[in-house]
């Protein structure tokens, strides 16, 4: 019967979870809920990693099938399969050079790979299976972690060789990490429940902090290196400012009941205006950063959804599930799906800022605040071309 199903058919989401028709309250499976999406298959074990690339025309796949792929997103179709690797493959990395990716898989190594010839270039070995990996921003750099030594290695990723080796850096198996958008710092989570900060240029952990009650799997950093997200087994997001360092007095914002099982990954979007995490209960949730709530909940998945993913232009949400499918969902238009509109009615009012004046001032959740950036004073004030009088004293506006 699967082969019978067009992978890339465009449907709406609450069309396929008859299963979950019975429970009342889950607006996915009402009519109104109109979130479009692709499914793409081709990999024969789960999918463990997934990732757009080269301006979002591809997708990167690591799969338990022990290979890697490449997808073009308008098609469907898989371009290119990467065969090299003895076991389940972790995770898979691409950054904006795209002639080259990094995998690192249970089989102990990690692979530099040639996209186009489809020969590894070097391969880097651990002591134990590797976990995650990620190639830096520059380019210079590949960073791994592992099992056994809690260890994280990294390499110099034009000749291979290892630049630095931090043994026992966690207290267990290294769950994710990322580079910082800056690449002077590396992020790494635990499942000892910890995240730290190794700093390239001290050569030391500066920041380490705890705050989920679980392992924790998955971390990620904001375009402009503000905020740091964390995600645990605990069925919760953290949300850390980094920037100002507020944590540290206040701690992290949490973002919970979105999810009813572990959570597996977490990836904000370009702009920042979005948060999307997948769970172990196989859904994905799309989070409102402005509003701190969660937005869309995406069902389909059948099995544990492994890794997510942004688009560039924030537009789409891809995840990749143990179900061995990929699934491209269209979330352009999810602020004009009535039940979103509903969901930000009930939320009543919202708190900004006057860029005129300073003074705060409320909206309706419904009002898109980028058109809205000064206070009906103000508005009033500069449609009428009547200057402003930052005084504290009372005057009187010219006649």
């Amino acid at each position: 019967m699967e082969d019978d199903i067009d992978p890339l058919a465009l449907e709406i989401v609450d069309d396929l979870s008859e299963d979950l028709s019975s429970k009342s309250g889950t607006w996915e499976n009402e009519n109104l809920a109109q979130v479009k999406y692709k499914v793409l298959r081709g990999h024969r074990e789960a999918i463990n990693s997934c990732q757009f690339c080269s301006n979002d025309a591809l997708i990167l796949t690591g799969s338990s099938d022990q290979t890697s792929a490449l997808w073009d997103v308008n098609t469907g179709e898989k371009l290119q399969k990467f065969d090299g690797h003895d076991n389940v493959i972790s995770q898979c990395h691409m950054n904006s050079d795209t002639t080259t990716f990094i995998s690192g898989s249970w089989d102990k190594t990690c692979k530099l790979w040639d996209v186009e010839t489809g020969q590894t270039l070097w391969s880097g070995r651990h002591h134990g299976i590797v976990t995650c990996c990620q190639i830096s921003h520059s380019g210079k750099l590949v960073a791994a972690g592992s099992d056994l030594e809690n260890a994280l290695t990294i390499w110099d990723k034009a000749s291979g060789e290892v630049v630095k080796k931090v043994k026992d850096h966690h207290k267990s198996t290294l769950s994710s990490l990322k580079f910082s958008p800056n690449d002077d710092r590396i992020c790494t989570t635990s499942m000892d429940g910890s995240t730290k900060m190794w700093d390239l240029h001290s050569q030391r952990v500066t920041v380490q902090v705890g705050g989920h009650i679980n392992v924790i799997s998955s971390c990620c950093f904001d375009r402009e290196e503000r905020n740091l997200c964390t995600g645990s087994w605990d069925k919760c997001l953290q949300i850390w400012d980094i920037s100002c360092g507020t944590y540290r007095t206040q701690g992290p914002t949490t973002l919970c009941k979105g999810h009813e099982g572990c959570i597996s990954s977490c990836v904000f979007s370009n702009d920042g205006g979005m948060l999307a995490s997948g769970s172990y209960d196989c859904t994905v949730v799309v989070w409102d950063m402005e509003t701190l709530s969660s937005k869309l909940t995406l069902k389909g998945h059948e099995d544990w959804v492994t890794g997510v993913d942004f688009s560039q232009d924030s537009k789409t949400v891809l995840s990749c599930s143990k179900d061995k499918t990929l699934r491209v969902w269209n979330v352009s238009e999810s602020d004009t799906i009535p039940v979103v509109l509903e969901s930000k009615r009930s939320m009543g009012l919202r708190i900004v800022k006057c860029k005129e004046c300073g003074k705060p001032f409320s909206i309706s959740q419904l009002d898109d605040s980028s058109g809205l950036h000064m206070c009906v004073f103000c508005r009033l004030q500069a449609s009428r071309n009547i200057p402003s009088f930052k005084d504290d004293n009372l005057m009187e506006p010219p006649r």
